[in-house]
C-alpha cells in the first residue's frame, strides 16, 4: 500500500550535488565579482533543476537541495536571535575507507537572548513551493544542535546562568518558526538531528563527559526539548527527524548502531517518522526497531550517498523484509542513508550516479510497497 502523506514510500532526506555553475557563482560572490540578486538568480535556475530531477525520478516530495547552504545546520543556527559566530578551533575526525579527514566546523557563540526575528528559510521555502508540484519539504537543524556544536562551553553564563532559561528560549523559538512555517504552507518538516545517532558512539559519550555534559542522558533531554518546541504544531504538518553519523566528503564522525538511544527515541519523540542511516555495518542491526510504536513511520537508509556503486535492488528488498521482522512493514519507508551534500563541497560520487540512486529508492519502493 502507498502512502499519500509523508514520509512517502519513496522519499529522501534533502541535500543535494551542487551543480558546478552553482558552485562558481558562490565563489564569484565571495570575490565580490558578483552580485546578491545574481547569486540568487542562479541558486534559482539550479533549484528549478533539481526540483524538475526529483518529480522526473519519481520522488513525491522534492526539496530545494539546500543550495542557498553551505552548511545542512550552520546556515540556519547563525540566524536564530542571540548566537553569534565565533572562530572554530575544534577539529572534528571524520573516517572513510581511506583514512581520516579533519574537519574544523563553523563555531559560535549564545551571547543574546534566543529568538526568531525573521522566519529562517521563509523566503527559500515560498520560492520552492511556488516551483514544484510535488510536497515542499523544508530540512532545518534539531534544537539540539545548537546545544551539541558548542555545549555549556559556548552559552553566555550571565545571560543563562541555568540551563532551563537556555532550553525555554531555545524551544519557544523554535516553536515560533515552526508555527510561521505552518503559516507559509510548510506540511512537511524535518528536523536534522545527528546529536541522537552520535550519541550511540561510546567515543563520543566520552567526548561529552569530558565537555561536563551528562553523557548517559543527554539524549533524554534533547528529546524532551524537541518536544517542547512542537508542542503546538500546526495541524496537518508532518515533522520527521533524520539521524546519521557525520556526512562530509564521504566520511562519518560517529559509529554505532540506535540501541543506545532507541527505547527513548521511539517511544517518545514527538515527531510523525524517523529517517536512519543504515546503508553499511557502522549503523548496526535492525533490532532497536522493536521499539517503533503503532503510527510511527521508519524510513530505512538504505541506499548510500557515499560511495557512487549502486546497489542490488533485491538486496534493498531482503534488507526490508529483514527489517520487518521488528516493525510492521506497513510502517517502513525507503530512502537514501543520507543528504547527498550535507556541506557545500558535497560526496564523491556523480550527479547522474546521484540520479540513478534516487531512481533505485523509487523503483524499489514501488516494487515492495505497489
Amino acid at each position: 500500500m502507498n502512502r499519500d502523506k509523508p514520509p512517502f514510500r519513496a522519499d529522501h532526506v534533502g541535500s543535494l550535488l551542487r551543480p558546478p555553475e552553482l558552485l562558481k557563482a558562490r565563489e564569484d560572490f565571495a570575490q565580490n565579482c558578483i552580485s546578491f540578486e545574481e547569486l540568487r538568480h542562479v541558486e534559482d535556475e539550479a533549484i528549478r533543476d533539481a526540483v524538475r530531477m526529483q518529480e522526473e525520478v519519481g520522488l513525491r516530495s522534492a526539496t530545494d537541495g539546500e543550495f542557498r547552504r553551505a552548511s545542512w545546520h550552520m546556515d540556519f543556527i547563525y540566524q536564530l536571535d542571540g548566537v553569534s559566530k565565533a572562530p572554530g578551533d575544534l577539529k572534528v575526525q571524520f573516517r572513510n575507507e581511506a583514512g581520516e579527514i579533519a574537519l574544523t566546523p563553523a563555531a559560535m557563540n549564545i551571547d543574546g537572548k534566543l529568538g526568531v526575528s525573521e522566519t529562517i528559510f521563509g523566503e527559500d521555502f515560498e520560492f520552492l513551493k511556488g516551483v514544484t508540484n510535488s510536497t515542499p519539504k523544508l530540512t532545518i537543524p534539531s534544537p539540539s544542535m545548537v546545544h551539541y556544536r558548542g555545549g555549556r562551553a559556548a552559552i553566555s553564563e550571565d545571560l543563562y546562568p541555568d540551563m532551563e532559561g537556555f532550553w525555554e528560549d531555545l524551544t519557544d523559538a523554535y516553536a515560533e518558526e515552526v508555527r510561521r512555517l505552518g503559516e507559509l504552507g510548510c506540511a512537511y518538516l524535518q528536523f536534522d538531528d545527528t546529536s541522537l545517532a552520535y550519541l550511540n558512539d561510546p567515543r563520543q559519550r566520552e567526548h561529552i563527559a569530558s565537555l561536563g555534559g551528562d553523557a548517559e542522558h543527554q539524549h533524554e533531554t534533547y528529546i524532551k526539548n524537541i518536544n517542547r518546541a512542537l508542542e503546538d504544531k500546526p495541524e496537518g504538518m508532518t515533522i520527521t527527524t533524520h539521524m546519521c553519523r557525520g556526512n562530509f566528503r564521504s566520511s562519518w564522525a560517529a559509529e554505532g548502531g540506535y540501541d543506545f538511544v532507541a527505547e527513548a527515541l521511539f517511544n517518545d519523540l514527538a515527531v510523525d517518522g524517523f529517517f536512519l542511516e543504515y546503508d553499511d555495518e557502522r549503523s548496526g542491526g535492525f533490532e532497536p526497531l522493536r521499539f517503533v510504536p503503532k503510527g510511527k513511520m521508519v524510513v530505512l537508509g538504505l541506499v548510500t550517498t557515499k560511495r557512487g556503486a549502486l546497489e542490488d535492488k533485491d538486496v534493498l528488498k531482503r534488507r526490508i523484509e529483514e527489517a520487518s521482522e521488528y516493525v510492521d512493514i506497513e510502517q517502513i519507508c525507503l530512502s537514501p542513508q543520507c543528504g547527498f551534500s550535507s556541506t557545500v563541497e558535497g560526496n564523491a560520487l556523480s550527479r547522474e550516479r546521484q540520479y540513478d540512486k534516487l531512481r533505485l529508492v523509487v523503483e524499489a519502493a514501488e516494487e515492495v510497497w505497489g
